[in-house]
């Protein structure tokens, strides 16, 4: 069996539930509502459950140390079920592409994302593999307030069919490889 650990990016606590920047939250409970895992439990400085997929273990991680400290969660875990860091596999909100837009890819830079940041900084290095979930970028004012808000009533209506097509992407990038994923599903959104 080859493990991979999945961790979606966001910030504990009702508060947070609704924003943009937890995002990698709600698409981590769509697949493992999707998968039928059970309940998450508490460990890593987060919340994790476990799933077999095929021939593979998934560890699905919520880190709960809030955005820009979410590497030191999935590093504990990295290191106790002996995950490299090509079988890591972010969530995360993604600016640079617009509302309803999914993509995956392997590396590559933060874009300013605190959580992205920690990652790189201890989880060795920047080769996980990204699922990145488009939230636009604001009309005006600054991204920090924009990221921290709520998905507006329309992006809500649309927001289901965008989780499953993360789910998607991820469940055929584990199962197939990051290519596969790439070719089939990045015309849908």
């Amino acid at each position: 069996m080859t493990t991979y650990l999945i961790a979606g990016l966001g910030n504990p606590g009702p508060k947070y539930t609704a924003n943009r920047h937890n995002v990698g939250f709600m698409a981590l409970d769509e697949l493992a509502r999707r998968w039928g895992a059970p309940s998450f439990r508490d460990k890593f400085k987060g919340e994790f459950t476990k799933v077999a997929l095929g021939d593979h273990d998934l560890v699905l991680l919520k880190p709960m140390t809030f955005m820009n400290l979410s590497g030191e969660s999935v590093q504990a875990a990295m290191r106790f079920f002996k995950v490299p860091v090509d079988r890591v596999v972010c969530i995360h909100d993604e600016l640079d592409l617009e509302f309803g837009v999914v993509r995956i890819k392997v590396g590559g830079g933060t874009a300013g994302h605190n959580g992205l940041r920690s990652m790189v900084e201890h989880c060795g290095g920047p080769d996980f593999l990204r699922c990145r979930v488009g939230i636009g970028r604001p009309v005006r004012g600054r991204p920090e307030g924009y990221v921290l808000s709520d998905f507006n009533s329309l992006e809500r209506v649309e927001l289901g069919s965008v989780l499953e097509l993360a789910g998607d992407i991820i469940e055929t990038a584990v199962r197939e490889g990051p290519r596969q994923s790439m070719n089939r599903h990045h015309g849908r959104s």
